[in-house]
């Protein structure tokens, strides 16, 4: 799986902005892709992720009510919508796709392949 992240960039606190993670290969589509997201100097940190079969979906609890994943089947992309932005969401980040079943949705770990990361900065 091949995957190209897009999306960042500079906005207020309290802004929105939305990540766009389009996915290729011939292992697509993936059980489940996802959004994790990392500052200078600490790890990688789950974001949000999807099931894309079925579409359940998985929050960090520091996003739960302002942050949405979507896919669109038909352009194997998957979305973050960003909304009530906060400078602690200033971060890269990243999109991953696993094909296996095992292991939870919030380890990096059980993500076999990701995409470039984009930089949203959120000022206050």
């Amino acid at each position: 799986v091949q995957l190209q992240a897009s999306g960042g960039g500079l906005v207020q606190a309290g802004g929105s902005l939305r990540l766009s993670c389009v996915a290729s290969g011939r292992t697509f589509p993936s059980y489940m892709m996802a959004w994790f997201r990392q500052i200078p100097g600490k790890e990688r940190e789950f974001v949000a992720a999807l099931r894309w079969n079925i579409g359940n979906t998985y929050y960090a609890d520091s996003v739960k009510g302002r942050f949405t994943i979507s896919r669109d089947n038909a352009k194997n992309t998957v979305y973050l919508q960003m909304n009530s932005l906060k400078p602690e969401d200033t971060a890269v980040y990243s999109c991953g796709a696993r094909i296996h079943s095992s292991g939870t949705p919030y380890d990096t770990g059980n993500y076999g392949h990701w995409g470039q990361g984009t930089q949203v900065t959120v000022s206050s």
